[in-house]
């Protein structure tokens, strides 16, 4: 009888310690999960950065699951297209849903008129700093900061007129403000608006 009752309380052991196992392992590949699709959105504005055909192009990368949604304008079909292959292209992306609408790029030379110099000055690639560029260049700093003061961050970036503003979540006092400081040192930002709060971005 003994024995009989320790085999039971063995297998019953062994099945809650199989059941805790595998519960963990799953909230693990779920943290792991929102990681990674913060870290995609940033890898791939990253790679928008050098393109040129995507000059005048403003564009918001989503990512849920490693599903990239794409929104916002580009100038062209050939734009559209590059976009598209540049986030299919990502280790870790299972697909992308294309968004984005084709509008005109800002005629950068009615903008120098006006006195908006930024708008007219260009990489070496030759996109220029607009909109579009400062967002996808801030991201491209941020992913360069993942593994440091950054990871497990959730940082939303707007821009509006060389105007950045930031909105999500950073896990430290020290993160948040390095997401201000690099977006204010980026290359055509006037100003930076901080909406980002401290806390568990889970």
């Amino acid at each position: 009888m003994f024995q009989v009752c320790r085999s039971v309380r063995n297998v019953s052991l062994a099945l809650l310690t199989v059941f805790t196992f595998g519960f963990s392992a799953a909230v693990s590949a779920s943290q792991v999960s929102t990681i990674k699709d913060g870290w995609l959105v940033m890898k791939v504005h990253s790679e928008f950065v050098n393109e040129d055909v995507l000059s005048g192009s403003n564009i918001d990368v989503d990512v849920k699951n490693g599903m990239v949604t794409l929104q916002g304008t580009v100038p062209s079909e050939a734009a559209r297209a590059r976009a598209i292959a540049v986030a299919r292209a990502n280790d870790g992306v299972k697909g992308v849903t294309d968004q984005l609408r084709i509008a005109p790029a800002r005629d950068h030379k009615m903008a120098e008129r006006a006195g908006d110099k930024t708008a007219s000055v260009a990489q070496k690639t030759g996109r220029a700093i607009d909109d579009g560029w400062i967002k996808s260049k801030i991201y491209a700093q941020y992913l360069a900061d993942w593994n440091t003061v950054l990871d497990d961050s959730d940082i939303d970036i707007d821009v509006d007129n060389n105007v950045v503003t930031l909105n999500g979540t950073v896990k430290s006092a020290a993160a948040k403000a390095k997401a201000v400081a690099t977006a204010k040192a980026t290359d055509g930002v006037k100003a930076v608006k901080d909406n980002l709060r401290v806390g568990s971005t889970r």
